[in-house]
């Protein structure tokens, strides 16, 4: 069998990771129900998928599903910490799947990966923080030509795409997947809440109760961080700029204070906000002796690593497994995971397989509405259709064995008329 082009760790691993892609199958079984429609109706036939994303089980099975579907699909990691080497060989050799991924990648080649992919002239891209986009855009304009659209999945992405749009620099349709409902609240609340706590855990071996743990942002990740955290026991404080979120975390009984005041007080500090020095030299200078670091914001850009590394007499790289400890002139020592980058798949596995799978499904059912209506859609940033959000919510509590009501006629009429 011919293998697709693929620059990964180690083939060899594939048999592991063929396990660990059907151990993740098990809680999936929205998206396996999407893969075997797909199989049927063949939906994305002919096209070519260029995706950058995490390379975990999770995502394999999204690629399955695509592949089942008629795709061919090459995949960059959206994450130089974040691939799973025995699910980047599983999906070349099993799977069919061209990977441009392995773990601990540097940034060049990470940056490499991405072009690789986009060479491969795709109909389709879809995306995870907009780093393919933003790679096209930017210095590969000629590799967007037969680009149809594509799909962004992340809270980060999202805000890239809108500026782009707004200053009239994108150039294709781009689906906000990440601004489902479904997406919003499952995976971005209870799966970052979850997954961040099991990679700080792993990483540190830590006592979160009793422990003051700060949140940055209170969207739906920081929420989700928050719920997980107080449920550790952990005393939390929330940090914000937004004002109506501000104040819905202080009616939800958390305290809320600047980062200046939360930062001699913390323990363990948490970022989630998408932007980036949210953590600064001045937070990090008053910080506890023994103090945690760790980020769960796309990029590694929320916490100052270069003042850290400024403020340091020494650094013991690797003092845990993806924890490094940073030693201040003073004696004073702030471990940091993940090298700032997403903790909970740099010291985890990501998301539950279960969160996962809905995520995913309005990922799969996203491309092919994409790949059917790209014609009618103009260059910007599109909402998933709503119909296909209540889908996947419905398949979801039909695996789950719950039934809902339905609308009677007459409540149907009293909601779409104003008349008495």
């Amino acid at each position: 069998m011919t293998l697709p082009s693929h620059e990964v760790a180690d083939l060899g691993l594939a048999g592991a990771g063929v396990r660990r892609v059907a151990w993740a199958e098990r809680s999936m079984p929205v998206l396996r129900s999407v893969r075997e429609r797909f199989a049927q109706q063949r939906p994305l036939d002919g096209l070519r998928v260029a995706a950058c994303l995490h390379v975990t089980a999770e995502t394999a099975n999204l690629l399955r599903v695509l592949r089942a579907g008629g795709a061919q699909v090459w995949l960059a990691a959206s994450n130089p910490l974040s691939t799973q080497d025995d699910t980047a060989a599983a999906l070349v050799t099993e799977y069919g799947v061209a990977v441009h991924a392995w773990a601990g990648m540097d940034t060049a080649a990470y940056d490499r990966n991405l072009v690789t992919v986009l060479e491969a002239r795709p109909h389709l891209l879809l995306d995870d923080g907009c780093d393919l986009v933003n790679t096209a855009h930017a210095d590969r304009p000629e590799l967007l030509e037969g680009v149809l659209g594509g799909c962004e999945q992340t809270t980060t992405g999202v805000i890239r795409l809108r500026r782009m749009s707004a200053e009239g620099e994108l150039r294709l349709p781009m689906v906000a997947v990440n601004d489902t409902r479904t997406k919003r609240m499952f995976d971005n609340r209870y799966g970052t809440g979850q997954s961040t706590v099991d990679g700080i855990l792993r990483a540190t071996n830590t006592l979160l109760a009793g422990r003051t743990v700060v949140v940055a942002g209170f969207g739906y990740c920081g929420r989700g961080l928050a719920e997980r955290f107080r449920g550790m026991g952990s005393n939390v404080v929330v940090t914000e700029v937004d004002p109506v979120k501000a104040l819905d975390a202080v009616m939800q009984g958390y305290t809320v204070a600047t980062m200046d005041t939360a930062a001699a007080a913390g323990d363990v500090f948490v970022t989630a906000t998408g932007n980036r020095d949210v953590i600064r030299r001045e937070h990090l200078a008053v910080m506890r002796d023994g103090a945690i670091l760790a980020n769960s914001g796309h990029f590694d850009l929320e916490i100052d690593l270069n003042a850290l590394d400024s403020l340091s007499v020494a650094v013991d790289r690797g003092v845990r497994e993806q924890a490094d400890e940073y030693v201040f002139a003073d004696g004073r020592r702030l471990l940091l995971l993940s090298e700032g980058r997403l903790v909970n798949l740099g010291a985890a596995e990501g998301h539950p397989a279960a969160v996962m799978d809905m995520s995913f499904a309005v990922q799969a059912l996203t491309t092919e509405w994409l790949a059917r209506e790209h014609g009618a859609l103009a260059p910007g940033v599109v909402d998933v259709p709503e119909e296909t959000d209540n889908e996947v919510a419905r398949l979801e509590l039909a695996s789950l064995g719950v039934g809902i009501d339905v609308l009677t006629p007459g409540q149907e009429d009293y909601l779409n008329s104003w008349r008495p």
